[in-house]
């Protein structure tokens, strides 16, 4: 997880960076997970990138691993 600002500048959160699909400078930070959740954030978009840089360099750059399963309830 990494560390981001929110607007207010006085409160931080966390976000799982391989849950990012897009990080969009509007003039503010929007950042937008696979999921189509959006967050707008006080960090510039050289920060947000630099972080996500940093966290890979600890921990790899590992991609996330997502399962979609199709299953069949039916009593055939």
């Amino acid at each position: 997880m990494v560390r981001l600002n929110k607007l207010n500048r006085k409160d931080e959160f966390y976000i799982n960076p391989y849950m990012i699909e897009i990080i969009e400078k509007t003039p503010d930070t929007v950042i937008t997970l696979i999921n189509g959740k959006k967050y707008v954030v006080a960090d510039p978009i050289e920060e947000v990138l630099q972080v996500i840089e940093d966290y890979n360099k600890i921990v790899g750059p590992t991609s996330p691993q997502i399962i979609f399963k199709s299953y069949d309830f039916s009593d055939e």
